[in-house]
């Protein structure tokens, strides 16, 4: 295996990690600052205030992005498993 096919290999890799963990990441930061402004807003300082919620914004997205993730994991899968012969050389 050369180096483009390898680099070419990661490339698709970590593109995949990437829109598999972008929906929770935009959740999370998206909760994280709603959070913290309502804090702010009204001067509660409980860390178990933020994490709760958090948490439950994290469940509440990973149920229902699911079976688009499991979709998007079995096409990068099926992709590399399929062009096999290509990496095997």
């Amino acid at each position: 295996m050369d180096a483009p096919l390898v680099i070419d290999l990661l490339r698709h890799a970590l593109w995949a990690a990437f829109w598999l963990c972008l929906p929770l990441l935009a959740v999370g930061f998206i909760a994280g600052v709603a959070l913290s402004l309502t804090q702010i807003v009204t001067s509660i300082q409980d860390s178990s205030f933020s994490v709760a919620p958090r948490l439950a914004a994290f469940l509440a997205t990973l149920l229902l992005s699911l079976p688009w993730m499991l979709n998007r994991l079995v096409e990068y899968t099926t992709a590399l498993f399929g062009d096999f012969g290509r990496y095997a050389r």
